[in-house]
């Protein structure tokens, strides 16, 4: 890959656009190109400075809108959103800024959707180099973002044109967890599978120290890793959650931005995937990264499902693909809440315990089984060949004549 340059502009509104950033610019790094990342926010500066990824801000103007209970204000972000369109020292100025980034790049990556590379992506001038990258749920939230809010004449023109901006770029990678392995469509459109970070494979133990090892976990407590982006804030689900989990006998490694000044909490942990392979029960909300973990690591995972409308069809498409989970819902009810996680955390555990975490999707890969360090290992070769095939794509595209 000597001499691909990659402008990767990754989205700060959520941490799966930052955490997809980070592996693929370590993997892309590690074959020889050279790749600049920018985004949205201070907060995703410093997350993918964690990841020792040095990121540089292209403005803080564009964000999606959300309360402190991670349901999407759809006012506050149209409202937003035009105010970044029209204001002329906003994305008129982030374009003149990209225009010059850009000029050398080989390569444009817009992570997910950022307005001002929607545009470019369909400009004669600049659409040869803008790569989309985006979930499933994700293209089509935005596609019918208006759906039942204005007439319907309307909101089938703003899908239209949302449409043709994409699918005039240079490249749309469209991403899901369930997808196994990487699929050339029509023209340069891709689906690929959602990469995930690759745990650190568990140490070899003589098979004696195994024997030992199975009999002390069967005797611990179970144990759930749980991740909640910065837009979950309100401490009375923190308190709920920890009622919960307590109630079920489940210990927790607990991370959240929105609660880094709860006691028991941490902001950010760069290792969270090493303490997910290892537990017994995934909790977090239903984005495509944690689903993939879920997936790929072969754990049951409870899923934390608000008002986010790609997050509730990636809930709906676990449940259709028979993924092992359960969800819960937030509606300001502690007592309610607390009891929904004890239920659903006994429920998974259960199931795992039967069915040795089958989490597969069947139009993923064979179901399989076993203890958890065998799951592990499993996981780590699936994860690595879910990011090679990232580098695989990009690298074809950048040797194809534009």
């Amino acid at each position: 890959m000597n001499g691909l340059k990659v402008i990767y502009l990754a989205t700060a509104d959520a941490r799966g656009h930052l955490m997809r950033a980070q592996l693929i610019t370590h993997a892309l790094r590690a074959n020889g190109a050279t790749v600049d990342v920018l985004t949205t926010s201070e907060q995703g500066r410093r997350f993918l400075a964690e990841f020792d990824i040095e990121a540089t801000m292209l403005s803080p103007h564009y964000a999606v809108q959300f309360d402190t209970r991670q349901n999407m204000l759809r006012k506050a972000t149209d409202a937003n959103v035009a105010a970044y369109l029209f204001h002329p020292g906003r994305m008129l100025r982030d374009v003149w800024r990209l225009r010059a980034i850009m000029r050398e790049a080989t390569l444009v990556i817009n992570d997910s959707f950022h307005p001002a590379l929607l545009f470019m992506g369909c400009m004669p001038r600049w659409r040869h180099k803008v790569v989309h990258v985006y979930g499933t749920s994700l293209r089509h939230a935005l596609e019918t973002n208006f759906k039942h809010r204005v007439p319907g004449w309307l909101a089938t023109l703003f899908g239209r044109v949302v449409a043709l901006q994409i699918d005039r770029s240079r490249a749309r990678l469209e991403h899901d967890f369930a997808f196994g392995r990487a699929v050339h469509g029509e023209g340069n459109s891709y689906r690929l599978p959602t990469p995930v970070a690759i745990a650190h494979p568990p140490p070899k133990r003589r098979s004696t120290d195994a024997a030992t090892e199975n009999i002390k976990a069967s005797a611990r407590a179970p144990r759930a890793a749980v991740y909640l982006n910065p837009h979950f804030q309100d401490i009375d689900l923190a308190r709920a959650l920890e009622n919960g989990l307590s109630g079920a006998g489940v210990s927790a490694h607990l991370v959240g931005e929105g609660y880094a000044e709860r006691s028991g909490w941490l902001a950010q942990d760069a290792n969270w995937i090493d303490h997910a392979v290892r537990s017994d029960l995934i909790i977090s909300a239903p984005g495509m990264a944690a689903l993939s973990v879920a997936c790929v690591y072969r754990r049951p995972i409870l899923l934390v499902v608000t008002e986010q409308p790609e997050q509730q069809m990636n809930a709906a498409r676990a449940k259709e693909l028979g993924v092992l989970h359960r969800t819960v819902v937030w509606r300001g009810d502690a007592r309610a809440f607390a009891n929904a996680v004890h239920t659903a955390s006994r429920e998974l555990l259960a199931a795992s315990a039967r069915d040795g975490a089958d989490s597969t999707p069947s139009n993923n890969a064979a179901p399989q089984s076993g203890i958890a360090t065998a799951r592990g290992e499993s996981g780590h070769a699936a994860a690595m060949a879910r990011l090679q095939s990232w580098v695989s794509v990009l690298s074809a595209l950048a040797q194809r004549p534009r």
